[in-house]
């Protein structure tokens, strides 16, 4: 079986947008963008963590290391779509991302079975494999948000993505039951990431000063379970 594999290593800001804000930022840097090969999908993810949310619990701790596992698909699947495998780190304010693709019956039989065989990319496999049985995962929250998502016309290495309507639900946890779910801001928010292997551009950075857009600490995963959480 092919099965594909990427591997991420770079810095990411995230930045909270009103509407309004929104739109005055893209006025001024709409012809530095290039949309991304996708450029507007919904994404879907079911995150995984152990009984008592370890890893939720961790990201909001604001530590020097930790760690995320999440099933993601690229709008809704069915069991023969490509789903993305992956774990995220994050040490000292780098994150990095293995990850590997296979269709959605494969990652199923993985969950019931415990392994996969004719694996390529073997080594990250381990890893996300080792990461399953060290924590005993298993699937607690869905995810789901709207993305818009570009680069610089500069440079490749620096993608910008606006994320909207972030949702989540407890139930249901299976990709292919879609994306519907608890909307998580009560106004219109996107939450911008500037992912970058390279400094960004000065013009660009005085114009976030300019218009007062501020890097925030935000864990889509972390602060969806802190409100899940505080309504118990």
């Amino acid at each position: 079986m092919a099965i594909y594999q990427k591997v991420f290593k770079r810095v990411e800001e995230k930045y909270m947008l009103t509407d309004k804000i929104y739109d005055i930022l893209m006025k001024r840097i709409e012809s530095e963008l290039v949309e991304n090969e996708y450029p507007h999908s919904k994404i879907l993810n079911i995150y995984y963590d152990t009984d008592s949310y370890e890893l939720a619990i961790k990201s909001i701790q604001k530590p020097t290391y930790k760690e995320k596992i999440r099933i993601r698909s690229y709008d809704i699947p069915n069991e023969n779509s490509k789903v993305f495998l992956e774990l995220k780190r994050k040490c000292l304010g780098v994150v990095t991302k293995r990850r590997i693709a296979v269709k959605l019956k494969t990652f199923q039989k993985y969950i019931a079975k415990g392994k996969l065989d004719n694996i390529e990319n073997l080594q990250i496999y381990n890893e996300i494999d080792y990461a399953f049985k060290k924590y005993q995962l298993v699937p607690k929250i869905m995810v789901a948000y709207d993305r818009d998502s570009y680069y610089l016309r500069e440079s490749e290495d620096i993608r910008i993505t606006f994320d909207k309507n972030l949702r989540s639900r407890l139930n249901d946890l299976d990709l292919t039951y879609g994306d519907e779910g608890e909307l998580f801001f009560e106004e219109d928010i996107r939450i911008m990431e500037i992912k970058s292997c390279s400094a960004i551009p000065i013009w660009f950075v005085k114009i976030l000063n300019e218009l007062k857009i501020y890097p925030v600490s935000f864990s889509k995963y972390g602060e969806i379970y802190k409100k899940i959480n505080s309504k118990k």
